[in-house]
């Protein structure tokens, strides 16, 4: 069979990433109006019956896509200790994520949360002996230097609730190490839907003592808002990263910054000062950098080993 032409080739890629980066940039433009209704709920509604609605409802969504791969939800597999590292992430981020959005800023939230992949990088090289340049290092500390004029401790306008969206980084970095270590027979559905039974677990577990209400009609649409971009956003997501190759469309992750910004400003009058915007530069640019020097040491390995 003849092969396609390379000119044909890099035409389809191409077309494929730019499909992939309005996928991107969709899903993170979901995300954000995920992150306004689920203030909007959190604001309203105990923390944990928010959580518990959020993993009840994901949990069978995964659930039916894991039994249509043919996979089964219950499995001995989901007792793999890093499938109950990635659990126990999940729910540290997710408890604290919610926290936070019913007392601080959205802006001041989405800011933080960007240093995800700076906190996954450090804890790779620090428990995973994965090897870190100079560069790389000076990129974590920059990124977390920005973090810190973003929360400002010890300054005026430092609100000690801000802390929960590290401790929401530090959930997410854990979740997102362990996922490197669970067996590759997993599927993504599989995973995820474990993740999400642990979630509503811990909220169920908030509830226990008196932590639950009976929802009005507005707080129900709020909760019903908050799941149906969530979902479509993981989607679009998805599709992206399979659609594009994850190098290009991965940077526009960032992009949910400027969608949270825009609903903190035009929906909850937030008004991010000069400090703020200074360090969630800081945070973007010194991940972008962080990347970009992975994708290169990526790139310079796979020579040496064509080469070789």
């Amino acid at each position: 069979m003849a092969r396609p032409p390379l000119a044909a080739t890099d035409a389809a890629g191409a077309a494929g990433n730019l499909r992939g980066i309005a996928l991107m940039l969709a899903a993170m433009a979901l995300f954000a109006v995920e992150d306004m209704f689920l203030k909007w709920a959190a604001t309203d509604l105990p923390v944990g019956m928010v959580i518990f609605v959020a993993g009840a409802v994901g949990a069978p969504v995964f659930a039916l896509m894991a039994r249509l791969e043919g996979r089964p939800v219950l499995s001995r597999a989901a007792l793999h200790p890093a499938v109950i590292a990635r659990n126990a992430g999940e729910m540290v981020a997710t408890i604290a994520y919610i926290s936070a959005l019913a007392v601080v800023d959205l802006s001041t939230v989405s800011a933080v949360l960007q240093a995800t992949p700076l906190a996954v990088t450090l804890g790779a090289a620090l428990f995973l002996r994965e090897k870190v340049g100079w560069r790389r290092w000076s990129a974590i500390a920059v990124g977390f230097a920005g973090v810190l004029l973003v929360i400002r401790p010890g300054m005026d306008g430092f609100r000690p609730e801000a802390l929960w969206v590290l401790i929401s980084v530090v959930g997410l970095a854990l979740r997102d190490l362990s996922s490197r270590a669970i067996p590759a027979s997993c599927s993504t559905a599989q995973v995820s839907c474990w993740g999400l039974m642990s979630v509503a677990l811990l909220g169920a577990v908030m509830m226990i003592p008196g932590g639950a209400v009976r929802p009005d009609t507005a707080q129900i649409a709020t909760l019903f808002g908050a799941v149906l971009f969530g979902t479509a956003g993981y989607w679009a997501i998805t599709a992206a990263t399979r659609m594009g190759e994850v190098a290009v469309v991965s940077p526009f992750r960032y992009a949910r910054l400027i969608f949270s910004m825009l609903i903190g400003i035009l929906v909850f009058n937030e008004r991010p000062d000069a400090l703020m915007l200074v360090g969630a530069a800081l945070v973007i640019a010194s991940g972008l950098y962080a990347f970009a020097r992975e994708r290169a040491r990526k790139r310079a390995l796979s020579m040496q080993g064509a080469s070789g």
